[in-house]
C-alpha cells in the first residue's frame, strides 16, 4: 500500500491535464517529480514537527535522553533506530523531518544518525522487490550489510562527540513545566495547547521549508534531465575503481528506491556487476544534493562531511562485497 499515491495522483493531473506538458519527455518528469516530493516532504514536515511538538510537551523526553546516554544499551539502541529505518517508507529527503524531531527532543545525535541511514537505504521496497529481481540471499545479505551501514555509522559519529556541529536552535526545546511556566504557572486550556503545538511545529517548518523546495527544485532537474542511461558504459567496468565511480555518480541523483531498483535491474541485465550496481543506487537514495542542502540548514558543514564521509565509505564496502561473493 503506497500511502503517498494521492499526491502522485495529484502530481499526474497538474502535469498532465492542468499544465499539459507532454508526458514521457524529460520535462513532463521534472515537473512531476518536484510537485511529488515537495508536497510529500512538505506535508511530512508539518505533521511530524506537530506531532514531535505534542510529544515534547507529554513525553518525559529528557528522562528519555539519560536512559540512552547514561545506561549501557550494548548497540541495542542502535540497532531499534536502524529497524524504524526499516519500517519508514521515507527517501532520503523524507526521512530528515523525523530526524530533527529526533535531534530536538534531545537522543542522542549517533542513534538519530542511525535512522537517518537506514530509512532510504533499507526500506519496504528492498524487502518485497529484491528477492523477486535478485531472489532471496541478494536480499538477505543486502538488508544485512545495510544494518550493519547504518547501526557502525550512527555509532562512528556518536564516538567523534559533534553535537557542537548541529545548529543550537535545533538542540533547544522546552519541558512542560516551562511552557506552563511562561503561562502563569497554570495549565494550559485545549486550545491554548493546539495553537502551541501548531506554531512550536511551524518555527523548524519554516525554517527548513525554503531549502527543502530549492533542493527538490534541483533534484528534480537531475531526475528529469540526467538519465541513468548516460553512466552504464562507465559502470559496466569491472575494474577496481567502478565501485567508488558509481557511488559518485549516484551520490548527486536524487530519487526513492522504488523507481531506483528497476534500473539497477536494467544495468545488471547490461552487464554491471551487482556490487557496482547497488553502489549506484544505494548512494541515490540514501545521499543525495537535495538532502544535503536541507541538511546544512540543520548542522554545519564539518558534520555534514563526516556523515556524508562515513556513508559513501560505507556504500562503496557493501559494492565491493558483493562484487566479491556474486
Amino acid at each position: 500500500m503506497d500511502i503517498f499515491k494521492p499526491i502522485q495522483i495529484f502530481a499526474d493531473l497538474i502535469t498532465n491535464q492542468v499544465l499539459r506538458i507532454p508526458p514521457q519527455t524529460f520535462f513532463a518528469d521534472a515537473v512531476n517529480f518536484f510537485i511529488y516530493d515537495s508536497l510529500k516532504i512538505g506535508i511530512l514536515l508539518v505533521i511530524i514537527n506537530y506531532v514531535m511538538a505534542v510529544t515534547r510537551y507529554y513525553f518525559p523526553m529528557e528522562k528519555v535522553r539519560n536512559i540512552l546516554t547514561k545506561r549501557r544499551w550494548f548497540g541495542l539502541d542502535y540497532v531499534f533506530a536502524a529497524l524504524l529505518g526499516v519500517v519508514t517508507p521515507f527517501c532520503s529527503c523524507s526521512s530528515i523531518p523525523l530526524f530533527i524531531g529526533f535531534v530536538s527532543a534531545g537522543i542522542p545525535l549517533g542513534v538519530t544518525f542511525t535512522f537517518l541511514i537506514s530509512s532510504p537505504l533499507i526500506n519496504e521496497s528492498s524487502l518485497y522487490l529484491f528477492p523477486a529481481l535478485f531472489g532471496m540471499k541478494i536480499t538477505i545479505i543486502y538488508n544485512v550489510i545495510g544494518m550493519a551501514i547504518a547501526v557502525i555509522g550512527g555509532m562512528g559519529i556518536q564516538r567523534l562527540h559533534v553535537e557542537k556541529y548541529i545548529k543550537p536552535e535545533f538542540l533547544k526545546f522546552k519541558s512542560k513545566k516551562q511552557i506552563e511556566e511562561e503561562y502563569g504557572g497554570e495549565s494550559l486550556s485545549v486550545k491554548e495547547l493546539l495553537l502551541y503545538f501548531w506554531q512550536d511545529g511551524m518555527r523548524i517548518t519554516k525554517t527548513i521549508f525554503p531549502y527543502m523546495v530549492l533542493g527538490v527544485a534541483i533534484g528534480a532537474f537531475i531526475h528529469g534531465f540526467i538519465p541513468a542511461s548516460l553512466v552504464e558504459a562507465y559502470l559496466s567496468n569491472r575494474s577496481w575503481w567502478a565501485v567508488p565511480l558509481a557511488t559518485l555518480l549516484g551520490s548527486p541523483l536524487y530519487a526513492n528506491s522504488v523507481s531506483v531498483i528497476p534500473i539497477m535491474e536494467a544495468l545488471v541485465e547490461k552487464g554491471v556487476p551487482l556490487g557496482t550496481a547497488l553502489s549506484f543506487m544505494t548512494a541515490i537514495v540514501t545521499v543525495s544534493i537535495p538532502e544535503i542542502m536541507i541538511l546544512g540548514k540543520v548542522m554545519k558543514w564539518q558534520l555534514l562531511a563526516i556523515f556524508f564521509s562515513i556513508t559513501l565509505v560505507g556504500i562503496m564496502i557493501m559494492g565491493y562485497v558483493f562484487n566479491a561473493i556474486i
